[in-house]
């Protein structure tokens, strides 16, 4: 029997943030903020949850040469993720990105009609 999932579908559920340099962007935050990180490779990582939980993540570090342009990335949970893309299509968004796997399920990216790009991610 699998325990319930700790995501809530539609929800606001991880935030990644672009930094230019994932050694000195994890420096900082561990220093001003106590963070703590999971590494996933020399360009991820993966922000700690702050209730002692390491697995459990609330966000990401990922490196890149630029910081994109409208700040970090908000990431929604779906439980269904193909549903969730059609969804968006039907509001009027626009699918900029996947829906492509990666090590933790399958995500893609959309902006709204006013051009914020959010991410949604499943577990499958």
């Amino acid at each position: 029997m699998s325990e319930p999932s700790p995501h809530r579908h539609h929800a606001i559920d991880y935030v990644e943030f672009t930094v230019t340099n994932l050694a000195e962007a994890k420096r900082f935050y561990a220093d001003a903020f106590g963070w703590e990180f999971n590494d996933y490779g020399p360009a991820y990582a993966g922000i700690r949850s702050p209730h002692g939980d390491s697995a459990a993540e609330v966000g990401g570090l990922r490196e890149d040469q630029a910081v994109r342009a409208g700040g970090p990335l908000v990431l929604l949970y779906s439980a269904d993720l193909d549903r969730s893309v059609q969804a968006v299509k039907e509001a009027g968004g626009q699918v900029v990105s996947g829906p492509y796997e990666f090590p933790g399920g399958r995500r893609f990216h959309f902006t709204d009609p006013s051009g914020n790009e959010l991410g949604v991610w499943a577990e499958r």
